[in-house]
């Protein structure tokens, strides 16, 4: 591969540390909505990430820690955005199934999440921490 498609393939990525604390979200929403916004989104597809963004932060912040690391990855397909907690494991398979109605603000917000973007997962990794991983397709 040469020097030119093997950038063209790397993803940009912009990272984000913020203590977690809930005023630090408003910082991290600016950042991911200057990411969208280099990309083909329109301004309410850049709300629904901001909004997205903003519940995966108050859930990990919840799940406590000392900080959230925010990773937003440029592809040619979309935006893909990792939020990783330092808090502990999240138990995937409790939040595949959530609905809106189930009563609990954290479910609320994992319901709003899957509802605002295309694909919402959870990665396990090896420290037994979990991030939670985002994707929003450009439009076609």
């Amino acid at each position: 591969m040469n020097a030119q498609a093997q950038r063209e393939a790397t993803p940009d990525v912009v990272e984000l540390r913020i203590p977690a604390k809930a005023e630090w979200v408003s910082i991290a929403r600016l950042a991911v909505s200057a990411v969208a916004s280099r990309l083909q989104f329109s301004i309410e597809e850049i709300e629904d990430v901001k909004l997205a963004v903003a519940e995966a932060l108050v859930h990990a912040i919840a799940r406590g820690g000392d900080r959230v690391d925010l990773a937003c990855e440029s592809v040619p397909e979309g935006l893909r955005i990792r939020v990783r907690n330092f808090g502990g494991p999240v138990q995937p398979e409790a939040v595949n199934v959530v609905t809106a109605d189930e009563g609990s603000m954290g479910n609320l917000g994992i319901f709003l999440i899957r509802a605002l973007m295309d694909s919402v997962d959870y990665d396990a990794r090896s420290d037994g921490n979990t991030d939670l991983v985002m994707f929003k397709h450009l439009p076609s």
